[in-house]
């Protein structure tokens, strides 16, 4: 096995494990909660992104910080310990991966499909739960949708659900048009 295979597998591991230990001891949902709520500060906060990424730290010094953080934020026991036994693996690392295949294992558990949504231009909350609920319908279960804006497509939208992707975008419209110009 080569060492990204390794890699990856261990990360998964760890996040097969933090989920399977959630459901034992019914704590699934809460525990799910506070990761997001992890990743969240992970994206917004400069230095908490350092902090994980410095191999120099210490062993003793990121359990002492993440057990505040902890006890600040009141994670759940469960979490708490699992982000400890991380540290003391030397794979904290890649907490940010480990807690987003931990997402996506619960995801997948409740039946979710996972679908990207690219827009021309930012959309409030109603609209995306629009489109939410229209894919729901057509694939016929719940779906997970990450959305960012993208103001290059110009116009319109692209949604990717698995390997189906709908582009309804300006860009591609005009992207389309030049390419039969460029063959004629």
């Amino acid at each position: 096995m080569s060492k990204n295979n390794n890699t990856f597998s261990t990360k998964n591991s760890y996040s097969q494990a933090l989920f399977e230990l959630a459901n034992e001891s019914n704590s699934a949902n809460d525990v799910e909660n506070q990761v997001s709520s992890i990743l969240d500060l992970i994206r917004k906060s400069k230095d908490i992104k350092q902090f994980i990424k410095d191999p120099t730290n210490k062993i003793e010094d990121q359990l002492k910080i993440i057990n505040t953080i902890s006890d600040q934020f009141k994670f759940n026991e469960l979490l708490k310990k699992f982000l400890g036994f991380v540290i003391t693996q030397r794979k904290f690392f890649y907490i940010e991966k480990i807690l987003n295949d931990f997402l996506f294992i619960c995801s997948n558990a409740r039946g979710e499909i996972h679908a990207e949504l690219s827009a021309a231009k930012s959309l409030n909350e109603s609209e995306i739960n629009k489109i939410k609920d229209e894919l729901s319908s057509t694939f016929g279960t719940n779906i997970k949708l990450n959305h960012k804006h993208d103001p290059s497509l110009i116009g319109g939208l692209i949604v990717k659900v698995g390997s189906t992707m709908i582009d309804t975008s300006l860009r591609n419209k005009l992207q389309k048009i030049e390419k039969k110009m460029i063959e004629a």
